[in-house]
């Protein structure tokens, strides 16, 4: 192939040629997506994906998802994707299959394999393993006449787009349409499963989402680092409380254990008087706290802090202090 000196393009004509490049690519793909959507809203696709659905649903044991190439790197986004949704899955090479790796594959697992063509010959000595072991085999491919096709138990025939490149070979377009469909697979499986946000972060505790999905109770002090006094202690004694910790508060409780009011100290300065330190702390307190539930999240525990103008907040569970933490805790956790 010549190497084309862009060096002598004008740079204007440089910059519309590649203007209209992003374009039409664009372009391309929207209307392979459109495509797979006509597709998907009728007819035998959408019939294969509800049985492919269901078929992973029966599955009690792992989804073993395949593929070589281009599609062998979305199976593996794919079988990523079911992993941290609530399926057991994992990805096997299918060349590395027909050299031991086939004993990865159980019996009670359901086989997800992705070839466009649907001739790729590194897969069939893992279908035909799927075939004597009675394993199923769901196909994404583009085929319906293909090999993998006529030997899957459910295969998604997706519809033939058109590459991005100009020759039409390199897998841009198909890539789209098969993460598309590897996804809906993905999200459906989880949601018929009940996979809630909680579920979500036991499999994502580290990074950005690990830390939106914590919660309060993650983050809190707790204990006998809970600043809290009694509605009768003199303010003397609750001075001692606030400054002893980091908070500069002291949550008042009743005889029962229940949260009744909140000294700062704003509430310090207000009430100075010479007889302030023989006041007890009902008498300095303001009563009906701001405070939050344990379950709350990171993010909307930030929000509500922010809009109550509050930089400590208790953190309660029937009423009762659990907990108390202050909007540097959850700042650092980088949500925002």
């Amino acid at each position: 192939m010549i190497a084309r000196d862009f060096a002598a393009v004008p740079r204007t004509d440089l910059r519309s040629e590649i203007a209209a490049l992003i374009d039409g690519s664009i372009d391309t793909q929207l209307s392979a997506m459109r495509m797979l959507q006509a597709m998907m809203s009728s007819g035998a696709l959408r019939e294969s994906v509800i049985a492919a659905i269901e078929l992973i649903l029966k599955c009690r044991s792992r989804l073993i998802v395949t593929g070589v190439g281009k599609s062998g790197h979305i199976g593996r986004k794919v079988a990523a994707t079911f992993a941290s949704t609530g399926t057991t899955a994992s990805f096997v090479h299918a060349t590395e299959a027909s050299h031991g790796d086939l004993g990865m594959v159980a019996e009670s697992d359901v086989i997800l394999a992705f070839s466009w063509s649907g001739e790729t010959t590194e897969l069939f000595d893992i279908v035909n393993y799927a075939q004597r072991t009675g394993v199923p085999v769901i196909a994404v491919t583009s085929t319906a006449e293909s090999t993998l096709a006529r030997h899957a138990t459910v295969p998604l025939v997706l519809p033939r787009v058109r590459e991005i490149c100009q020759h039409g070979l390199a897998p841009s377009s198909s890539t789209l349409i098969q993460l598309a469909v590897g996804d809906v697979l993905a999200i459906a499986v989880s949601e018929q499963r009940g996979f809630d946000a909680a579920d979500f972060h036991d499999r994502h505790p580290g990074g950005k989402l690990g830390a939106m999905l914590s919660t309060v109770e993650d983050l809190m002090a707790t204990g006998a680092s809970i600043p809290l006094v009694q509605q009768h202690t003199p303010m003397s004694d609750v001075i001692l409380t606030m400054t002893s910790g980091r908070f500069g508060t002291a949550g008042v409780v009743d005889d029962a254990g229940l949260l009744v009011g909140v000294i700062t100290d704003g509430d310090i300065r207000r009430g100075m008087s010479p007889s302030f330190l023989d006041q007890t702390a009902a008498e300095i307190m303001h009563a009906d706290p701001k405070c939050l539930a344990g379950g709350t999240r990171v993010g909307d525990a930030l929000a509500f802090m922010s809009d109550a103008k509050i930089t400590v907040a208790f953190v309660v569970d029937d009423g009762r202090p659990s907990g108390i933490i202050h909007m540097h805790d959850l700042v650092r956790t980088n949500v925002v």
